[in-house]
């Protein structure tokens, strides 16, 4: 079993940044594509970012050229920069580990935009 754990999540106002973390309990990590997905309430969970272990990216249009997705595979850990915050951003954000067709996930972390 695989566990990860979240953190810095909270809350910012408009045009702030946020980074996120969420670090694997398993070395698999580095052979693992990582990824941040969020849902709003009322809304279905969506992508926000991929890594891969080779690190080719992957964005949703919705957050291009303000999040940056990056991993450092010596602490197990990926992490979401978020820059231009914007109130719509306002969700809780998942971290996911896929692995040999399993995919794992953190409890969440809330991120608040306030306008």
């Amino acid at each position: 079993q695989v566990q990860l754990v979240e953190s810095g999540g909270g809350l910012v106002q408009a045009g702030g940044s946020l980074r996120l973390s969420c670090t694997a309990s398993r070395i698999i990590f580095s052979l693992s594509t990582m990824g941040w997905y969020r849902q709003a309430p009322g809304k279905q969970r969506e992508l926000v970012a991929t890594i891969t272990s080779g690190g080719t990216t992957n964005y949703a249009d919705s957050v291009k050229d303000r999040f940056a997705i990056s991993r450092d595979n010596a602490k197990n850990t990926v992490y979401l920069q978020m820059n231009s915050l914007k109130p719509e951003d306002t969700a809780v954000y998942y971290c996911n580990l896929y692995y040999a067709s399993n995919n794992f996930w953190g409890q969440g972390t809330q991120v608040t935009v306030s306008s």
